[in-house]
């Protein structure tokens, strides 16, 4: 990733860590996918049971680094001495998902234009793109309840996610969740084209639904299109790439 040298007594793992969320805040910045101060990108420390990474509350998503991510638990406790505060919201609804899903390592929450446009139709995500038929069967929902701050909604979320790991949540934007943050990334990425170019079908005329023997061959060979070292990998360090040209401070 980089090579900028890790905090004082932090473990090289977690600062592997933390350079890659701190990237993937300024992608999501360079993206326009970013909220002012708003909305989460949270990820796993490995080899800490229930500790994450998190934004600082306060903090443009362009000003994002490695140091001043905030590692907390999923009791909402800071644990590396940050000044910053943690954005009650964000806490209360990406740690029900680090809590009760292991293959959660990654969750991703945003408010993007296209994805909250479409989390507002009743019929969400249609198969009738290329990228939203990958997604055919595959994303769960959740009817809006207000801002997320009682910890009780979390029982619904996990109960409405069930198997999958992507979610609209009515009324407000996307979820997206995986074992790690590449993956969580492109997902995030496919998702969000999904949704803009819905919403610009709908424009355009009368969407055509994708059959679903289509979707089925789809889904079955998208993934032969992929470089074989994982899901996201080549695309998210083709965007690390583009951030540190524009700007390498988010690696320290």
């Amino acid at each position: 990733m980089a090579t900028a040298v890790p905090v004082a007594g932090m473990s090289a793992a977690e600062w592997e860590a933390r350079q890659q969320l701190a990237a993937c805040y300024r992608i999501f910045d360079h993206m326009g996918w970013s909220e002012l101060i708003y909305n989460h990108i949270t990820l796993r420390v490995p080899d800490e049971d229930g500790a994450f990474l998190i934004n600082p509350f306060g903090l443009l998503y362009s000003e994002v680094t490695a140091s001043n991510l905030v590692k907390i638990d999923i009791d909402g406790h800071i644990l590396d001495g940050s000044a910053y505060p943690v954005n009650r919201a964000g806490f209360t609804q990406h740690s029900v998902f680090h809590r009760h899903l292991p293959d959660a390592h990654c969750v991703i929450h945003t408010h993007t234009t296209a994805a909250m446009a479409v989390s507002a139709t009743r019929e969400g995500l249609r198969p009738t793109n290329f990228y939203a038929a990958a997604f055919a069967g595959r994303i769960a929902y959740h009817d809006f309840e207000g801002i997320t701050l009682r910890p009780e909604e979390g029982e619904r979320l996990i109960a409405n996610l069930g198997e999958r790991r992507l979610m609209m949540l009515r009324n407000h934007g996307s979820l997206v969740m995986a074992d790690t943050l590449p993956k969580a990334f492109l997902l995030h990425w496919m998702l969000q084209r999904a949704c803009e170019i819905q919403v610009a079908t709908g424009a355009a005329g009368t969407p055509v639904d994708i059959p679903e023997e289509v979707i089925a061959v789809h889904q079955r060979d998208i993934g032969g299109v992929q470089l074989p070292v994982g899901p996201g990998v080549p695309d998210f360090r083709a965007m690390v790439r583009l951030i540190d040209r524009i700007d390498p401070s988010w690696k320290t």
